[in-house]
């Protein structure tokens, strides 16, 4: 199979609030041939992530942004279709990050060959993005949560917060605070995210509504502020 050309999508313009269409470009760009080592690879699924929105601002952060006027970069799995590479022979099944195109030409060290015939291949991007990939891995990994455990997570009403305090209850947290600006933030911690208790931090005297949501103290600590509370 000979692949020259292929879709992308281009951001164009810094959005301003909610990204509209016209912030970004469908192009037709050239793909040029896998050199030594390389691999031609056709996404088939590509995982869209809250934290791709600050990347289209042009502000410095944990990850640099995008840059405009060319192809967006994100989680993708696709199918090898030329190698140069022995380890990642055509029709492998590969995770990478250049995602946001029909065709991309990357490194073989840079994708990571997965099996499809374990699970379907977008469960690869993370059956719950990104963000909840960053929450399992956190009270897994980081601080593994036990069975009776109190869990504590700030900002818990975010993308990541919210999961986190499911997986916490999910792990056999005995008891999970969450906390949120706001009465309607709040709210959604105890009515739809599954959390025995929450502090809305806007009411002040965060340390003194802890201890009265949680007397019996906190296990694991799920910082989402990175700051002073």
């Amino acid at each position: 199979m000979t692949v020259t050309s292929g879709l992308e999508i281009h951001l164009v313009r810094r959005p301003v609030g909610e990204p509209v269409p016209e912030d970004f470009a469908l192009v037709q760009a050239t793909v040029p041939a896998p050199a030594a080592g390389q691999v031609l690879v056709r996404n088939d699924w590509l995982s869209v992530d809250p934290y791709m929105r600050g990347r289209m601002n042009d502000v410095k952060s944990y990850v640099p942004p995008f840059a405009l006027g060319e192809a967006m970069e994100g989680g993708a799995v696709g199918t090898v279709v030329e190698s140069a590479d022995d380890a990642v022979p055509v029709g492998a099944s590969v995770l990478h990050m250049a995602g946001w195109r029909e065709y991309a030409v990357l490194p073989a060290a840079a994708v990571r060959v997965v099996d499809p015939a374990l699970a379907p291949a977008q469960a690869y991007l993370g059956v719950l993005g990104t963000t909840g990939l960053t929450a399992y891995a956190g009270l897994v990994e980081v601080a593994p949560v036990k069975p009776g455990d109190v869990v504590f997570v700030s900002g818990a009403a975010g993308a990541v917060g919210s999961v986190a305090g499911q997986v916490a209850k999910r792990l056999g947290a005995a008891k999970v605070v969450g906390s949120a600006g706001g009465p309607e933030k709040a709210a959604r911690l105890t009515g739809e995210f599954g959390f025995d208790a929450a502090i809305d931090y806007r009411l002040g005297d965060v340390e003194g509504r802890l201890k009265q949501a949680a007397p019996e103290g906190i296990d694991v600590y799920f910082d989402n502020v990175g700051g002073e509370h």
